[in-house]
């Protein structure tokens, strides 16, 4: 099995789909295609994002992080962030 086979169906700048669930929490896998934009949000929880491959702009208001393969961001709770496909990335959100 491959990342990328989870999105196989989509076009979507952005495609997102769940990889695995246990009682602990979830892990999501993110596909985001070159200049998709994955909007302002917040999570209520902790989150771990990592990129596996490509290139993408993670923003905060007073914050940008480039991530690249092997990179990842620790999201805090109640933060206002979006992502930035600079390349067709894909990505781990680990809640």
């Amino acid at each position: 099995m491959n990342l990328e086979d989870l999105h196989k169906e989509s076009d979507k700048e952005v495609s997102a789909a769940k990889l695995f669930t246990s009682d602990k929490g979830i892990v999501t896998a993110i596909q985001l295609k070159k200049d998709g934009i994955l909007k302002e949000h917040i999570t209520k929880i902790p989150a771990l994002l990592l990129c596996i491959s490509g290139k993408t702009l993670y923003e905060e208001e007073d914050q940008k992080v480039e991530l690249l393969p092997g990179d990842y961001v620790n999201i805090r709770p109640f933060v206002n962030h979006w992502l930035t496909g600079e390349e067709d990335s894909q990505l781990i959100l680990i809640r």
